[in-house]
């Protein structure tokens, strides 16, 4: 003797199923989250890459253009780093595990805009401000 399911309980369990796979399920357009600072400026994965030790700036929103990268080995600690002229930054990654302040002044005024991101990894896809330069703290 063969038993066979009930056809209303086959049906409730593939509409269960149905339901389970389609709430786990991301559409094609939001597989990949737009970059977002998260508390703490830090962002998943869809943040910019930059590896461990640089500082990474790009000069577009949500790490966009071309990437210009600094590292402590080619960076004075604790003076004022201006980007190349005529050029700026709009969404930057520390990973050089110090302190890094940007400006908005070319000179690291502190009249103008300025903010301080932690070195442990903080991803900024968009900065308030034009980033001119920058400042790199022995902690």
């Amino acid at each position: 003797m063969r038993l066979r399911p009930h056809p209303s309980r086959t049906t409730a369990l593939l509409t269960g199923l149905a339901a389970l796979t389609a709430a786990l399920t991301v559409p094609p357009a939001l597989g990949t989250p737009a970059a977002h600072a998260a508390p703490g400026g830090r962002a998943g994965a869809a943040s910019g890459p930059c590896a461990a030790g640089a500082l990474c700036l790009w000069p577009k929103a949500d790490f966009g253009g071309t990437r210009r990268t600094y590292e402590l080995s080619d960076t004075d600690i604790e003076s004022c780093t201006p980007l190349p002229k005529g050029t700026t930054a709009v969404a930057l990654a520390n990973r050089t595990g110090r302190p890094v302040t940007t400006y908005q002044s070319a000179e690291c005024a502190e009249t103008a805009e300025f903010d301080t991101y932690p070195g442990g990894g903080s991803w900024v896809p968009r900065s308030p401000y034009q980033v001119r330069a920058f400042k790199v703290w022995e902690r």
